[in-house]
Formats: C-alpha cells, structure tokens, sequence
C-alpha cells in the first residue's frame, strides 16, 4: 500500500504583508498503484506542491500522508521521490550517469551488487548500460530524462512525483517518455503524482486527473469523467485548447474583456471565486452571476468541481475526426 495524500496543505512563500499563498488549502489524494495527473498554467502552484510533497518546501499548514502516517524525513532514501523538468540541472555534470543512479541506491549493498543494479535500472528505462560511464553532457535529453527516471526509481520509492518531465523535450521525444513512464507504472506498480501543465500530455498517463487554479484544486475525479464531462469552466478552457476537442456550445460568443484577461495577480487573489475575473460564464459575460464575485464556491458538484454554476453548464465533445 503506497497511498499519499494532501490534507488542508497550504505553501507561503515571504512575509505575512508581501508574501504570497502559492497552495492554498488543497485536499489530494494518490491512490496506491494510481497516476494522478495534476494539471494546470504556469504559476497555478503545481511544483510548489510538489516540491512541498518530497520535503523540499515547508508547509505553511496542512500535513503530508504517505499510507496514514504523517510523511517525515528519514536520514536513508525518502519514500517519495521526483523527477524534475529539466535533467540536466537535477545530475551532476562531474558525475558518470552510472554514479549518479548508484548514488541513489540505498546503502548495504556490495559494489558489485550495486553495479548490477545500476546496469539493471538503466535497462528498465531502456538505456544501453554500457552507457553508464558517459557523462549527462554526452546524452541527448531524452536520454538524460531516462536516467533522471532510473535515479528516483534507485531509491525504492513508494511515490514518483513527476515534475514537467517532458515540457523541456522536443515533441518527437515526449511521446517515447511518456509510454516508457506507461510502461514502468503498468510493470511496477508505482503510485504517481504526474505534473503538467498540457492536459494532453496528462489524459494520456493518468487515471485521474485534478485541475489547479491560483493554488488551489478546482476540479478532480476519474480522468474518462473529467475529461468527457468536465464540470469546471477552466477545466473547459483547457481542453478548447487541446488539439481534437471542441466546446459542445461553440454559439456562446465571448466578451473581448474577458477573451483578453491576464490571470489574477497570485499575491492578491481575487474575492469569490478565483477564475471569475477570466471565466466565459462569470459574470463578465452573465451580469447577473453577480455571486461569483462575492463568494467563494463550495464543491458540491461533480467532480468536486469549485463553481457556483458547474451543473448548468454544457460539457465539451470530441471534435469529429
């Protein structure tokens, strides 16, 4: 059993007068064996939770579960470990590819043991092991990324947390990394937080699937549901902008005010709901959705979907090939 979950983890970044909230709040849940896919824009507050699930950022409240105990840091190799977006800066360019996955492998084992299990781990991620004594330099980064994978998966970990693993990776490369990650999930069993910001890069590793906005989760549940009935309005703004799909009511036209809204400044979200200021069925378009102004949303909808009109809203559809 490998379950992490967020309970109320709330992340702060500066002082009480000029800092800002980054994760506000957020209740997640990976299930043991699961992917959750955590998408959302740039600034949404998705790397900072995960930083905040391997120890590397402390929670401002809240606490971190891994199967029913609180997560803490261990002196050996911890329990969750990440794979960061770029590879090059997570290895060491003065270190072999092979001493860096050794370096991870937990201690007590013999160094020809460990060298079996170095050679073993590079095959895994589908690296010649011959390869061990290149440098990161000397590999292209899709090879790098695979050694970041073979690195986290050293450790024995519970939990992957996969941070952006493929935004940094030419398109022709990210599709081999993601069916490798398919493959290692399927074969090991490994519970895994995924992170992305691209929701079709998401739907394609993971089994559910939660949508951050301005440091908070605004809709989560089974990626097939999320994805063929999504509740949120962000959530649709995310899928109008993948590649195949379409709004299912493309007659809504659009004010250009709300068309042209940047995202809310993060140090001082806005009142009510946070999407209000850029939703196409807030109040911009709807004046009389006034509500969504002034109070914040519950998530009594499907999905745990955090909008005062989710229910009222119409799905998106598949484009027609």
């Amino acid at each position: 059993m490998s379950e992490l979950r967020f309970e109320g983890v709330s992340v702060r970044y500066g002082t009480r007068r000029r800092g800002m909230t980054a994760v506000d709040r957020v209740d997640l849940t990976v299930p043991d064996g699961a992917v959750v896919g955590l998408v959302g824009e740039s600034g949404s507050g998705k790397s900072t939770l995960a930083r905040a699930a391997v120890g590397l950022t402390p929670l401002s409240a809240g606490r971190i579960l891994l199967d029913g105990e609180p997560l803490r840091r261990t002196s050996g190799p911890r329990p969750v470990q990440m794979v960061f977006q770029d590879p090059y800066s997570s290895l060491d360019p003065r270190m072999t590819i092979g001493d860096s996955v050794a370096e991870a492998v937990p201690r007590g084992i013999r160094s020809a043991d460990r060298r079996r299990e170095v050679a073993r781990l590079l095959e895994l991620v589908e690296l010649d092991p011959s390869r061990a004594g290149a440098y990161p330099g000397q590999l292209s980064g899709g090879q790098r990324q695979r050694v970041a994978l073979a690195r986290a998966l050293a450790a024995r970990p519970q939990v992957v947390v996969a941070d952006e693993i493929t935004s940094a990776l030419d398109v022709s490369i990210q599709g081999t990394v993601l069916n490798l990650v398919r493959r290692l999930q399927h074969e090991l069993g490994t519970s895994m937080l995924f992170i992305s910001h691209d929701l079709a890069v998401v739907r394609y590793v993971a089994s559910e699937i939660a949508v951050m906005y301005l440091g908070r989760i605004v809709e989560h549940g089974p990626a097939a549901q999320v994805l063929g009935d999504p509740q949120h309005p962000y959530t649709r703004d995310l899928l109008a902008a993948v590649p195949g799909w379409s709004p299912a009511a493309p007659d809504t036209a659009v004010p250009p005010e709300v068309a042209a809204a940047e995202p809310a400044d993060p140090h001082a979200p806005p009142p009510g709901c946070r999407y209000h200021p850029r939703c196409p069925v807030g109040p911009l378009a709807r004046p009389e959705r006034e509500v969504c102004r002034t109070t914040e949303p519950t998530t009594d909808h499907r999905h745990a979907a955090a909008c005062h009109f989710a229910a009222a809203e119409q799905p998106l559809a598949r484009a027609a090939d």
